[in-house]
């Protein structure tokens, strides 16, 4: 909303690139290993506004043009408006309008997708999506939290500046909705309507008062000591695979990088040919398919780091190629 203005997520104060990137990169780490207070000590200069590059890619910026709800774009009785909200924003863009489908076509596209249950699988054709929403629950405390963050957006996105602004409109009104149905699912676990299993998401706290609720005072030191040393083990699982993910991310931001420096000297050089620039193209393109196949599953990953470190090669031999091209005369 605020075009990629760079805010901490945890504090929503704004931070610097440093900080940003941090965030974005070390999701292995613990949240007090990124606090605000270690990269802003006290006496420094306040924070001037930082926005994320990337927004310097886009033609407009990021700040957003439409407001969409997934939710409603499901709903029988939301869709079909949701979908000419989709249509019209792609309308209003010079460089998209002229691609997009008669006006006639928007609600048979919907009713084929949604209705008919054609193209592409979606979240609603998971077996037992149905019974999701009635079959997990939140802890007390956590719907807390949801509502505070919640009134945190609305207040903010409907007073000053933003409120005449149509985007931040919608996007109160869909807040204030799933707001009215997270305090309707925490007065049901007030009032016992639903009840909490070990099996719903319960957190740290609640999950702590339950296990002493049900244990047996004199088996409270023993099985406490137990409990500690699970956690530790799951812990330290947690941290080896969250950090290979965090190497995995940072080879992958790498690769991509390479590619784009790649392009960005082949436009410059004199003798490129079309070849060449459909050779760095494909590469470019495996790559990405290989991350997608080893996202999905279908191939482990062994197979795909071997992979990107076959097309890592040929790209750098394209490379050298590109750069021997001689100049025409």
């Amino acid at each position: 909303m605020e075009g990629g203005l760079l805010r901490d997520v945890f504090t929503h104060k704004l931070i610097t690139k440093d900080h940003w990137d941090d965030l974005m990169s070390k999701f292995a780490h613990t949240r007090e290993e990124l606090d605000f207070d270690l990269y802003v000590k006290e006496g420094d200069a306040p924070i001037e506004p930082a926005y994320d590059p990337k927004c310097d890619l886009i033609t407009n910026g990021c700040e957003p043009v439409a407001i969409i709800s997934a939710d409603k774009l499901r709903e029988y009785d939301d869709g079909p408006a949701e979908t000419a909200a989709i249509a019209e924003a792609l309308m209003n863009d010079a460089r998209m309008g002229k691609y997009v489908i008669a006006q006639e076509a928007w609600d048979c596209i919907w009713e084929e997708l949604i209705q008919h249950k054609k193209g592409p699988k979606t979240i609603a054709l998971r077996p037992g999506y149905e019974d999701i929403y009635e079959g997990y629950n939140f802890s007390f405390n956590m719907l807390y939290a949801m509502i505070e963050e919640l009134n945190r957006l609305i207040n903010k996105y409907s007073s000053g500046e933003w409120k005449t602004k149509p985007t931040a409109i919608r996007l109160v009104k869909i807040l204030t909705e799933h707001r009215t149905l997270v305090e309707k699912e925490l007065e049901e676990i007030h009032t016992g309507q639903r009840q909490l299993k070990k099996k719903d998401f319960l957190g740290t706290d609640q999950r702590e008062k339950q296990r002493k609720l049900k244990q047996p005072q004199d088996d409270e030191t023993e099985m406490t000591v137990v409990d500690a040393a699970t956690e530790s083990k799951r812990k330290i699982r947690m941290r080896y695979f969250t950090e290979l993910e965090q190497k995995l991310h940072r080879e992958k931001r790498s690769e991509m990088k390479q590619l784009a420096e790649m392009r960005e000297e082949a436009a410059k050089s004199s003798g490129e040919t079309s070849n060449n620039i459909d050779l760095l193209q494909a590469l470019s393109d495996a790559l990405v398919q290989v991350r997608i196949l080893k996202d999905a599953g279908t191939i482990d990953q062994e197979t795909a780091l071997r992979l990107v470190k076959r097309i890592r090669t040929v790209t750098m031999d394209a490379k050298v190629g590109l750069m021997k091209v001689p100049e025409e005369k």
